[in-house]
């Protein structure tokens, strides 16, 4: 690594760095192209790394760049063994029929659209913290879209609303975002010491919320029918995850082992649990005739919820790693990191990151921001956190829940339904900024 190249104003870099601004172009663009997210931007990393491996192969320097590709496949690794077993329980609630049951019991209340809108947002912000907010915002969006037939406009605000939710309450989890899982594994916060951002991120939830809510109906909501039961096991399924999730900080925090190891060994539970299963179920007729169309006779396989896993997401993490890892290996990071956190300083730095994460996704911002790894106290790094988050919010395009809901709510929830919204949630973000400052002032030093 002593042996780094800037190439920053080499073709090498400046063709790199359009290579980059070209795959991330398509993913913005996923909503009208179709393509897959994953696809540019794994074959930006190739290229990429092509380059660097020429120049530095010129440079009879090979052994420098494959030491910095081994860096980033460990990151990537740890981060893509966690999400690996907690998708698998979040595909495995799915498949007993939780969040179906969760939306048919919400569904026959004849709450008030009002209440509704609510409901939807206060299970979102708690609910994200541990199901992550991508899953929440559309479990949650399910049942907006369930309740609120007929009624586009209660659609329109309630989805803003979730979305808002789902990052807020994401901000104060590692098990909420991506961002925050990445900011945990490097061990730059304590997972404790997550929930200090919990008042600011209720802040910058319930702000714009209490603004929108004048915007829906006081009326009721038309009760639907529809019962929805869980399958065997869904309660205990549900136990093993929080299990799971406690199994993963104990190793990380009292073992000082990575967290992914005891998301793995929660991810042995469930599959001794599904074995347990299938021993002891009796398939109904309708769960023969539904597995037998796959090959299959029982009426649970953990390797077909591993299977269900989001694929796409995880190659696309992986893309993103190597393409950011590789601009940074050329060097721009490091002017970055100058121009940002030493001439602007690490507040407004911070601040800049989370504004940024709406236009361009917080995910590369964050992976950018650990690349760089600017010298800051707790309190920043709590802040960067938050901003990194709740940023994404701003615009329906600045989040992995945002993006999701414009394909589910299609037609009701869209850029600029959110975008009229767009100077409540702002309002949230600079007064969720103020409170953290506030609050957790004891983590300055």
């Amino acid at each position: 690594m002593n042996e780094q190249i800037d190439l920053t104003t080499h073709w090498v870099g400046i063709t790199s760095l359009i290579l980059f601004v070209l795959a991330y172009s398509a993913v913005i663009a996923e909503e009208y192209t179709h393509m897959r997210k994953s696809k540019p931007v794994l074959l930006a990393a190739g290229l990429i790394w092509a380059l660097v491996g020429y120049q530095y192969a010129e440079a009879n320097l090979s052994l420098v760049a494959e030491e910095a590709i081994d860096h980033f496949l460990i990151e990537f690794a740890q981060l893509f063994l966690f999400l690996l077993a907690a998708m698998t329980y979040v595909n495995a609630m799915s498949e007993r029929n939780v969040f179906n049951a969760l939306r048919a019991w919400l569904t026959s209340k004849g709450f008030s659209y009002r209440s509704i809108f609510w409901i939807t947002g206060v299970m979102s912000f708690f609910l994200s913290p541990v199901i992550d907010n991508l899953t929440t915002a559309l479990v949650m969006c399910a049942v907006v879209l369930a309740i609120g037939k007929g009624k586009p406009k209660f659609i329109t605000v309630a989805c803003i609303n979730i979305v808002v939710a789902a990052n807020a309450g994401g901000a104060f989890s590692p098990f909420g975002d991506i961002t925050t899982l990445m900011v945990w594994q490097r061990g730059l916060i304590e997972f404790q010491t997550f929930f200090a951002l919990f008042i600011p991120s209720a802040v910058n939830y319930l702000v714009p919320a209490t603004l929108m809510s004048f915007a829906v109906p006081k009326e009721a909501a038309t009760a639907s029918k529809s019962r929805e039961k869980t399958k065997p096991g869904a309660k205990r399924i549900v136990l093993l995850f929080v299990t799971t999730v406690a199994t993963a900080v104990t190793f990380h925090n009292v073992f000082g082992l990575p967290a992914f190891m005891g998301m793995m060994t929660g991810l042995a539970f469930l599959k001794l649990f599904g074995y347990y299963l299938r021993m002891t179920s009796r398939v109904s007729v309708a769960e023969r005739t539904q597995y037998q169309s796959v090959g299959e006779v029982t009426p649970f396989d953990t390797f077909k919820e591993v299977a269900r896993v989001e694929w796409d997401t995880l190659l696309f993490f992986f893309g993103v790693i190597l393409c950011v890892g590789g601009l940074g290996f050329i060097g721009y990071l490091e002017h970055m990191s100058v121009f940002l956190y030493n001439d602007l300083g690490a507040t407004a730095a911070n601040i800049i990151v989370g504004i940024l994460s709406a236009l361009v996704d917080n995910i590369p911002i964050m992976v950018a921001v650990l690349e760089m790894n600017p010298a800051m106290d707790l309190q920043q790094w709590l802040l960067v956190t938050m901003t990194a988050g709740v940023g994404g919010s701003m615009l329906s395009i600045g989040s992995a829940a945002g993006v999701a809901l414009m394909g589910q709510a299609r037609g009701h929830y869209t850029f600029f339904g959110h975008l009229r919204w767009t100077p409540a949630i702002a309002l949230g973000y600079f007064l969720s900024i103020w409170v953290h400052f506030l609050v957790n002032a004891r983590f300055a030093t």
